[in-house]
């Protein structure tokens, strides 16, 4: 099996770094371009993958070929390899806010296709991955997909009206998340805490906490309660958030992440 990655940015590198660490294929069965030389160089010496410049290169060479390119180029790309797909051939998006339908218009023609939506912890082989088969795609190809995300994290099927939701509360989250880690660490730092260890001990908080609610599976509101002591530190600083409207903003955040997808 040969994939192809149009695009070498951060999220193919991840899903690359994740498919040869597990072993799911070697480097000479990956293929990738990108416009930049010290792109396509940085990722020869990075992974040992092969590179080019050339997008039709790639999707004559791939079976599963990856449009790792950001929306806005879609049509430019698609137009470029259009006619280097064949029935052959299993495309894989993982593009916001670019629907099944819309991409295939793009291709004018009918196309195995895939949409998922990764996010950046898949840096460190925790990503979340929502994958959406087109109705041209079979159960093999969900599959292999699904084998192909889970190489980096967690990977799922969800149906394509879930989609915009899923890059909101998984895709986008991580950047809500660094926010918060750097906010507590800036109120410790203000309490006397050096930088360094405040973002250690925040950033180790927020990990943890997660890998708790996970393994457990308990609801997080009863999690938030096992901390909260009557009369302790804890509520005050709940009520302190939520005087702030902490959680409305939040879902104020994710709502916008949505429409934005929406109108991509």
């Amino acid at each position: 099996m040969r994939i192809g990655f149009i695009g070498l940015g951060n999220m193919a590198t991840a899903i690359i770094g994740g498919l040869l660490a597990q072993g799911i294929v070697g480097p000479g069965d990956i293929v990738g371009s990108a416009k930049t030389a010290a792109t396509r160089e940085r990722r020869a010496a990075e992974l040992g993958i092969a590179v080019t410049a050339d997008n039709v290169e790639v999707a004559r060479q791939a079976d599963v070929l990856v449009l790792a390119v950001k929306p806005v180029f879609f049509p430019e790309v698609v137009a470029e390899v259009r006619g280097a797909v064949d029935d052959g051939t299993l495309v894989v998006s993982i593009a916001a806010g670019l629907t099944l339908e819309g991409i295939e218009g793009l291709f004018g023609k009918p196309v195995r296709l895939i949409r998922c939506m990764p996010n950046t912890p898949a840096l460190v082989g925790e990503g979340c991955t929502a994958v959406c088969p087109g109705p041209r795609a079979t159960a093999e190809d969900e599959a292999l997909v699904l084998r192909l995300m889970g190489a980096c994290g967690a990977a799922s099927v969800i149906p394509e009206r879930l989609m915009d939701a899923a890059s909101a509360v998984a895709g986008s989250s991580p950047a809500f998340v660094f926010m918060f880690i750097e906010a507590l660490a800036d109120g410790a730092v203000a309490a006397g805490m050096p930088r360094a260890r405040a973002v250690e001990f925040a950033a180790q908080a927020v990990a943890g906490s997660a890998r708790l609610l996970l393994e457990t599976g308990r609801h997080p509101g009863e999690l938030k309660d096992m901390v909260c002591s009557p009369g302790g530190t804890t509520i005050e600083g709940v009520a302190a958030l939520e005087a702030g409207a902490f959680r409305a903003a939040v879902m104020e955040a994710v709502a916008a992440c949505v429409e934005k997808a929406q109108w991509l």
